[in-house]
């Protein structure tokens, strides 16, 4: 099968097509036919060296990036129909969260996955479309459910623009909570839409646009623009920040910070087809910016790292 790997850490050009040998599904599991997979900042570090003890710890090369694709089921393990598989069927269309682990990531034509990872796509969505929910949505999740604000709280997203910011405003939304957000100007209208009560011009005063609106500071900070203890004082005592990057510093005046690993919502079922059935009921928006295919996988991770891309990028196979 083809997948898209890398030999060296150079950066987006060590990404090339590599045949893989194609698996089958074991007990538990389902195999997919990948028809799309989303390229996310996460999976640059697969190219550049950040991952690479790790990765070697895996086994030799080639690495393959990928958190989140769209497909097809052609294959079904057994007992797979005993509970959380007997919602899958071969034929239907899905969508999953996928775990890399060395050569098994989601740019890969064929996928090998736990029942628990997948799940159907939101009816009216295209494969392309249902790729960029899985690993951001999660996410997005864990962060509120980590987060525990009541209905009527009050949380600030940076980076609301992105992916996972988006999908922060949104479930925020949709959990009864009111929303600082931050945007450059030309983002202001794009965050808006997805459901902020009060905009803010983002930057690194951001802080203190934050307590311009609340100030009181805000219940909770969700940090997707990655500024970390800048935010702090935008805090109320006793209030939570969410970290998607591992921050690690003394967080004042009793703020709890909570890292947030998709990784433990890999097979979170349940979790990811309540996100399905938000995109149905029209409560989350699934942004496509441009697809490429396989062989272009190296444009992709070069026009990610220009920033300002609003939307993923997906890769077809």
């Amino acid at each position: 099968m083809r997948a898209v790997g890398v030999h060296q850490f150079v950066g987006p050009d060590a990404l090339e097509v590599v045949e893989l040998p194609e698996g089958h599904a074991g007990p538990g599991e389902v195999r997919l036919r990948v028809y799309a997979a989303t390229v996310n900042p996460t999976d640059t570090y697969t190219c550049d060296g950040s991952r690479a003890a790790m990765l070697a710890a895996t086994g030799p090369p080639p690495y393959v990036p990928g958190m989140d694709v769209a497909g097809i089921v052609d294959e079904i393990g057994d007992g797979v129909g005993d509970g959380v598989g007997t919602r899958l069927a071969i034929g239907d269309q899905v969508m999953a969260i996928v775990i890399p682990s060395g050569s098994h990531g989601g740019y890969s034509e064929s996928l090998v996955l736990p029942a628990g990872s997948v799940v159907g796509v939101p009816a009216g969505a295209t494969l392309v479309e249902a790729s960029t929910l899985p690993m951001n949505g999660l996410t997005a999740r864990l962060t509120l459910d980590m987060l525990g604000l009541a209905p009527g709280a009050t949380i600030a997203v940076t980076g609301a623009a992105g992916a996972y910011g988006g999908y922060v405003v949104q479930l925020a939304k949709a959990d009864g909570l009111r929303v600082i957000a931050d945007a450059s100007a030309g983002d202001e209208e794009l965050v808006r839409s997805l459901g902020a009560d009060v905009v803010v011009r983002r930057g690194d005063d951001v802080a203190q646009r934050i307590l311009e609106i609340e100030p009181g500071g805000v219940d909770a900070v969700a940090d997707g623009s990655v500024q970390n203890d800048l935010l702090f004082p935008a805090i109320r005592d006793g209030g939570g920040f969410a970290s998607v990057r591992g921050l690690r510093a003394e967080a004042p005046r009793g703020i709890t910070i909570h890292g947030v690993w998709v990784r433990t919502y890999g097979e979170e079922w349940a979790k990811l087809d309540r996100l399905r059935q938000q995109v149905e009921d029209g409560a989350i928006t699934l942004r496509v910016a441009q697809t490429f295919t396989p062989e272009q996988a190296a444009e992709a991770h070069r026009l990610l790292a220009t920033g300002g891309v609003r939307g993923r990028l997906v890769i077809e196979f």
